[in-house]
């Protein structure tokens, strides 16, 4: 497995693993308004603008998985069907938190939708600690759409992030 930055010829790989795993995770968890806002065809774009942001895990030259990063928040972590379990979602996870120290945050968040038992499990055992739940303002043109999602929390450092 390699963990490199993304470039704009991996938003269509990335949009292939995100869009199923965003099924796995959302559908029946959120409002329908999101789901009406997230139709397949959105997450390659989204993929794509979010390139500055976005880590990719490769496994024998494949995008096996994802990680977004914005200031100090966590905003996508997947990975594909075929790699889970295999520490492709840990690796990025780290990635993540040494992004978020090397900015200079202190403390890494995430949102994970109420329903998603098996996140919620995954951040635990990652030393994550759930801080409860709030309204989580999922981005829409129309205006943020409240979803809600449990806030987990993780300290990290700088010498975490050499």
């Amino acid at each position: 497995m390699e963990l490199r930055r993304a470039t704009p010829a991996d938003a269509p790989a990335v949009a292939r693993i995100w869009y199923p795993g965003w099924c796995d995770a959302h559908l029946g968890n959120v409002p329908q308004q999101l789901v009406d806002a997230r139709p397949e065809e959105s997450f390659e774009p989204r993929a794509l603008d979010h390139v500055p942001h976005t880590t990719v895990a490769t496994v024998n030259g494949e995008v096996a998985g994802f990680v977004m990063v914005i200031g100090a928040e966590v905003e996508q972590v997947y990975v594909s069907a075929a790699h889970r379990g295999s520490g492709v979602a840990s690796a990025l996870l780290a990635a993540a938190e040494q992004s978020v120290a090397a900015a200079g945050h202190p403390v890494a968040w995430l949102a994970v939708v109420a329903g998603n038992a098996r996140a919620r499990r995954f951040y635990e055992r990652q030393g994550w600690t759930d801080e409860g739940l709030f309204d989580h303002r999922a981005p829409h043109p129309d205006g943020p759409i409240p979803v809600p999602a449990h806030r987990y929390t993780k300290p990290v450092s700088r010498a975490t992030a050499r």
